[in-house]
């Protein structure tokens, strides 16, 4: 979150209840009376700790994005060889999409909030452009040929197999097979 000072337990409250419906129902279809009423607090409370509930859905997507960071940074240290870290983030979402059925909350954010001037339009692109850019640091640490071309495709996959999650299908494997190939191809060839 923006703040520094630490989050009251309300707060914290607040912020779980308002994660659980913004995701679970969308961001326009959640009201401040329902956080309110699902944190157990009063709507002055949640204005208290929040400001607007713009502000309340920014820090929903900042908690998400550490979160998920965190997640992506774990898998990184745990691979074997720099060619499987470029993977990383498709292979989070291994542990990631199983507690987050309905696909990307910056994707759906997007989505509901087109205004590049909503603050949290904001924080959701620059989530994506850290998803890219790391991607090209990663390719470029592995030695991979043109890494800012590869970044893209793998975004593209990344992206896609979150979007598809819900259908009956398994796109996140195929996903993670066909970066791989696009990431041995342009791997060097010792690697």
């Amino acid at each position: 979150m923006s703040e520094t000072k630490p989050m009251s337990a309300a707060g914290q409250r607040i912020l779980a209840a308002a994660g659980d419906l913004f995701y679970g129902r969308g961001i326009t279809a959640v009201g401040v009376d329902l956080i309110a009423e699902h944190s157990g607090v009063t709507k002055r409370t949640l204005y208290n700790q929040f400001g607007s509930k713009d502000q309340l859905v920014v820090a929903y997507l900042e908690e998400r994005e550490q979160r998920w960071q965190l997640l992506v940074r774990e898998t990184i240290a745990a691979a074997t060889a720099p060619v499987e870290a470029v993977l990383a983030p498709l292979e989070a979402l291994r542990t990631w999409n199983p507690s987050n059925p309905r696909g990307c909350a910056f994707i759906n954010a997007l989505a509901e909030l087109p205004d590049p001037a909503h603050p949290a339009h904001l924080i959701a692109t620059q989530q994506k452009q850290w998803l890219l850019t790391l991607f090209a640091e990663l390719a470029t640490a592995a030695g991979c040929a043109a890494p800012a071309a590869l970044a893209t495709q793998l975004l593209v996959l990344h992206e896609g197999a979150l979007v598809t999650q819900q259908l009956p299908l398994d796109t996140l494997s195929v996903s993670i097979e066909l970066a791989r190939t696009l990431v041995r191809a342009a791997a060097p060839a010792h690697s």
